[in-house]
């Protein structure tokens, strides 16, 4: 990974935790079955992250390209605009929750969910030029929200069985559920984006892509232990050993973070979004 691509990679790794916190978060609130508390804590935490994406999306500028990488500067713009509106949501949900009654704050929520979309929606056009096409990059970003924030708030999740081991364990069993999907659509995904044509990035990488050991990287740290170790929990979880659970997402949210953070450098490198 090139020096000057990591601010963008900052960029979308940040993107990717708040957004998808901010969908996993309202997907649980709205099924009912997590502590109001959890709900209230992780409001906070979506809001500080999407103020922190979109403290990096100000200071990090749309260049023509970035060490080869053409980038598409109309979407610019758009993308910080829909971040900007995220936070003010995300904040709003967040304070309704300690207030307001339930259904306003999942109301809050779900707005605040519709305008993460938009920001993805809008950052994957400004990264499409080089690669097979929109939705590749689309799909990588979106998938790797869900991925991103399951995992994070799965973790989170855990901690509170750990402070109150008689709540019912259907709502860690049904994240752990929910991330095993996503991190399955991730790895179906990478075969496509692999497969199809996509741009030569200038002064990227002089090897076969099947040879960059960064992919098989990706490949084995960022997906199939992350699988495995969101299995184990989800097994975990079921027989109430919420403990272990807890610590099989901790490592299984530092290998999806380290596996994402190698995805936004393999794309910028190669044009491959995985």
């Amino acid at each position: 990974m090139n020096a000057e691509a990591l601010p963008y990679t900052l960029l979308l790794v940040l993107v990717e935790l708040a957004v998808g916190g901010l969908w996993v978060l309202w997907g649980a609130h709205l099924r009912g079955h997590v502590a109001r508390s959890f709900v209230q804590f992780s409001a906070a935490l979506v809001a500080v992250t999407a103020g922190l994406a979109l403290l990096a999306a100000l200071k990090v500028s749309v260049p023509a390209e970035v060490e080869g990488y053409p980038l598409d500067d109309a979407y610019a713009g758009p993308a910080r605009l829909l971040l900007a509106v995220t936070l003010g949501l995300s904040t709003a949900y967040f304070l309704a929750t300690l207030t307001a009654a339930r259904p306003l704050a999942l109301a809050l929520g779900g707005a605040a969910s519709l305008a993460g979309l938009g920001t993805v929606a809008a950052l994957a056009g400004v990264f499409s030029p080089p690669a097979w096409g929109y939705a590749g990059v689309f799909l990588a970003l979106a998938v790797g929200s869900l991925v991103a924030g399951g995992v994070s708030l799965g973790m989170v999740l855990g901690h509170w069985y750990l402070v109150t081991p008689r709540l019912p364990e259907r709502p860690l069993r049904e994240v752990t559920a929910f991330l095993l999907a996503a991190l399955v659509v991730q790895a179906l995904l990478l075969a496509p984006n692999l497969a199809l044509p996509r741009e030569t990035i200038p002064g990227g990488p002089d090897m076969p892509l099947g040879q960059n050991p960064f992919l098989w990287l990706r490949i084995a740290g960022g997906l199939a232990l992350p699988l495995l170790f969101t299995y184990m929990a989800y097994d975990s979880s079921g027989i109430r050993a919420m403990q272990s659970a807890t610590g099989l997402l901790y490592i299984a949210m530092a290998l999806v973070l380290g596996g994402e953070i190698l995805a936004k450098g393999l794309m910028l490198a190669t044009g491959v979004p995985s």
